[in-house]
């Protein structure tokens, strides 16, 4: 007797098979970045034990994401717009640099106190204003823009103080770096503080869903009557103002107002914010993604100096995780990023 012959399926129920294993492989690479996660902790954790696992690490390691997550946060939304933002070592460097000449310090008789701080952040946020109306209203793309800011705000920031540093003798300021509250550093304190504005922004305003939407087909905006121009000026904007918040925390860390704060801080950002899971071309992730991505990064960092890793193959050993991540978390926007 003859194998009875399946039959064939019709192009509904192809199309709703289809959708069903998308929407698994969507479940699964939603849930890769903790994965990755969970994996670098238990890896370390068994090979270093207590020394990785102890409470004095763990504040180590909050201690260390404080200014990368603030980058980071300000990048993520630039990146949910489909936009690339490149000006962060310059921005983060001439915010640490404008906030060590305007409060006390040993080389300039400026003591403006906080409002130096206010005005160092103000400094970023005007660059990042400038980006993003340049970027929008001259029609130049957005990595030029930026790229071209980062070498103006490093030779602005070399500028105010003439080459040679001052360093901040302000008490107060001072005092921030070694002040603690529940075991935890101010500095992080403050990171945490920018993070949960930036939560609020994404998921429970307007301004946040014409992130997404920007990011995902911005002609749907502008068929309703948004401003997608406006929208993408006030990301970058705010981009500047998480810029500029990490390099004051940056310069009040170092004790000194030096451009070179900023340097390094733009690629293991962006890594962050792709290892997390927002797509590069933007409608995907978010802030929360970023979280994830940063922790990822900071524990690689720290679990690999702990474990003794030789300095010369820890930067390779790290790139070699971050793609592994990379691959993991952004395969589901493929279809995307390839358009």
């Amino acid at each position: 007797m003859a194998a009875k012959q399946p039959t064939p399926m019709t192009i509904a129920e192809e199309f709703a098979a289809k959708v069903r294993r998308d929407g698994q492989r969507e479940r699964v690479m939603r849930y890769a970045p903790m994965i990755v996660l969970l994996a670098l902790v238990l890896i370390f954790t068994a090979a270093r034990g207590a020394a990785f696992a102890s409470f004095t690490n763990m504040v180590a390691i909050l201690n260390q994401l404080a200014i990368p997550l603030l980058v980071a946060l300000g990048l993520t939304f630039v990146i949910m717009i489909g936009g690339i933002d490149l000006s962060i070592n310059g921005t983060v460097g001439m915010a640490a640099a404008l906030v060590g000449v305007l409060v006390m310090n040993n080389r300039f008789p400026l003591n403006l106190g906080f409002l130096g701080v206010l005005l160092a952040v103000l400094g970023s946020v005007l660059v990042g204003l400038a980006v993003g109306l340049i970027h929008v209203y001259l029609k130049i793309p957005s990595f030029m823009v930026s790229f071209a800011f980062m070498y103006v705000c490093k030779g602005l920031g070399l500028l105010s103080y003439a080459g040679q540093p001052p360093k901040i003798i302000d008490p107060l300021l001072v005092a921030l770096p070694k002040t603690y509250w529940l075991g935890i550093p101010f500095i992080t304190w403050v990171a945490v503080a920018v993070l949960l504005v930036c939560i609020f922004i994404q998921e429970y305003t307007a301004f946040g869903r014409y992130i997404y939407a920007v990011g995902t087909d911005e002609t749907i905006l502008r068929a309703v009557g948004v401003s997608v121009n406006r929208v993408k000026v006030m990301v970058f904007t705010l981009a500047g103002l998480c810029f500029g918040i990490a390099g004051v925390l940056y310069g009040i860390r170092l004790g000194q107002g030096d451009v070179t704060a900023g340097n390094d801080l733009m690629f293991p950002a962006q890594a962050a914010v792709v290892v997390g899971g927002t797509s590069l071309s933007g409608g995907k992730g978010g802030v929360t993604n970023t979280i994830v991505g940063v922790l990822i990064m900071t524990v690689l960092a720290n679990g690999l100096l702990l474990v003794g890793v030789n300095s010369y193959i820890k930067t390779g050993i790290e790139g070699l995780i971050i793609l592994t991540a990379v691959a993991l978390t952004v395969a589901h926007g493929a279809k995307v990023v390839s358009k």
